[in-house]
């Protein structure tokens, strides 16, 4: 869990806290924090408490749910060697071949064309 710098940080247009993830997901604020610990999702400080946040545009709020397809695009930009913040930086980057950013396309499930430009940074 990284702090954000102010660039990255205006690239998100909306942020959650892990008790608003909680609530969204109907479970205990432990299980949020698991999924960061996992890297389902990405948590950094920021505000004036450098209180953790989460993107979002990561939680499918209709479903309860992660946003399909982030886990796998996490991993994929995980072991090509991005930071957190890198991750956040590149899934809110207006991409215009997608068309968009990587992160509307996952929450418009269009999680195959995010996740072949993820492995395309690879090579």
């Amino acid at each position: 869990m990284t702090e954000i710098d102010a660039k990255i940080d205006a690239l998100v247009p909306a942020w959650l806290t892990l008790p608003d993830i909680a609530e969204m997901l109907d479970v205990e604020v432990t299980r949020v924090r698991q999924l960061v610990k996992e890297g389902q999702l990405i948590a950094v400080r920021r505000g004036e408490n450098r209180a953790l946040h989460v993107p979002a545009a990561f939680i499918d709020a209709a479903e309860q749910k992660v946003v399909k397809g982030l886990t796998g695009t996490l991993t994929l930009l995980r072991d090509d060697g991005f930071t957190d913040e890198e991750m956040i930086e590149w899934l809110f980057t207006p991409d215009d071949s997608l068309p968009g950013t990587p992160a509307q396309a996952l929450s418009e499930n269009r999680g195959t064309e995010v996740k072949r430009r993820a492995q395309a940074l690879a090579v």
